[in-house]
């Protein structure tokens, strides 16, 4: 009987703990479905779980004649003996291989969070030396280590290359893309998995994309709302605490019904973004102008100079000359001033500008001044 009266506990135990998950999560979706806004799991992540970047070096065989040229890449030989050694193949002193067909290459990856050993991950391979094209040539095995010096995967296989190159006896060559690098899709195999933070403590960190204390403060408010008070509490503009699950099962489904919320984020504050090389111009929602008056004309000179000939007269004893006459007008495009009345918004900012008809660079222009004068409302950022 205490045995069975166990048993009856134990199942009873698992029953309440299933019944409460499935109702937190179908909280969660219809309080998602009932809200059209954004997700949390497009405005935040969880502190900790991020990927994580691997680096190698490595040999590319197999090449036809674009490898290094070991005058100026000696490491390739280098490294090229030091394999050879391994496998008990010792060169006689004083060999130096000339290898166009092999090139010293850096193996580059990214980690995914929680990527467990024999999974594949993509890699990159770029040259290091003076090799034309990597096109053709195999990865030999390269191991690709973390920050901390401890090796995470074995990269090896064929290389992709989208580039390539031709070139003539003449000297004339033409190149496409890069050819001196290329990727390897599957290339490495994950040997050791990276340690996360998602399993530790009572409580999980979310970070926002873009710091923002509205945005914060509505996302603990929208977890509190469909899980239960005291749930998630802001810390600052970036980080949101929730409580959550000890049991990681439970913590997985948790965090699967929590990402799914939505909410309304705060909106950005008021900018304008400038590119001066492509005269691009964006201006934000909230951007707002002082009473100010603006008028914007180009002022135009034009100078041309026109060849003169002076002949002296026939009974003179002068000499013919030739000079020049310089012409110079001056002529200024009549614009007429704009008033911005107080509180201007976007659209009417826009309107004005393209009755006076100022070009993107001339907008960038009447941007700067009003800034410099103290009657735009808004953060002017140059790129």
């Amino acid at each position: 009987m205490k045995r069975q009266t166990a048993q009856y506990r134990h199942g009873d135990h698992a029953l309440t703990r299933f019944l409460w998950i499935w109702i937190v999560f179908m909280g969660l979706l219809l309080f998602a479905a009932a809200t059209r806004a954004e997700r949390i799991k497009d405005l935040a992540s969880i502190a900790g779980v991020r990927a994580n970047q691997l680096v190698g070096y490595g040999l590319v065989v197999g090449l036809d004649g674009s490898g290094d040229q070991t005058s100026q890449a000696p490491f390739t030989t280098q490294s090229l003996k030091s394999m050879l050694a391994q496998f008990g193949i010792v060169l006689p002193p004083g060999t130096d291989p000339q290898l166009k067909n092999v090139a010293a290459v850096s193996v580059s990856a990214e980690l995914p969070p929680f990527a467990k050993p024999g999974q594949n991950i993509d890699i990159t391979v770029s040259s290091i030396g003076n090799a034309k094209s990597l096109r053709g040539g195999t990865l030999l095995m390269a191991p690709l280590k973390g920050a901390d010096g401890n090796v995470y995967a074995i990269a090896q296989g064929n290389v992709v290359v989208g580039g390539f190159g031709a070139s003539g006896s003449d000297g004339s060559k033409i190149t496409v893309n890069v050819p001196s690098s290329g990727r390897i899709p599957g290339g490495a195999s994950v040997e050791r998995s990276a340690p996360s933070a998602f399993n530790l403590g009572d409580a999980l960190v979310l970070n926002l994309h873009a710091p923002d204390f509205t945005t914060s403060q509505r996302l603990a408010k929208a977890i509190n709302i469909a899980v239960g008070e005291n749930t998630a509490r802001s810390i600052d503009g970036t980080s949101i605490r929730v409580q959550a699950p000890q049991d990681s099962s439970e913590r997985v489904a948790f965090m699967s019904a929590l990402e799914n919320l939505t909410l309304d984020p705060g909106e950005a504050s008021a900018r304008i973004i400038i590119n001066a090389r492509t005269g691009t111009v964006v201006i934000g929602r909230h951007v707002r102008v002082l009473p100010a008056a603006v008028s914007h004309g180009s002022l135009t000179v034009t100078i041309t100079e026109r060849p003169v000939i002076s002949q002296p007269n026939a009974l003179s004893s002068g000499t013919t000359v030739s000079t020049t006459a310089t012409d110079i007008d001056v002529r200024q495009e009549n614009k007429r001033m704009f008033l911005f009345e107080p509180g201007v918004s976007l659209g009417e900012i826009v309107r004005a500008v393209n009755q006076v008809g100022v070009a993107p660079g001339d907008l960038v222009a009447i941007l700067e001044a009003l800034k410099q004068a103290g009657a735009l409302r808004a953060e002017l950022i140059v790129i």
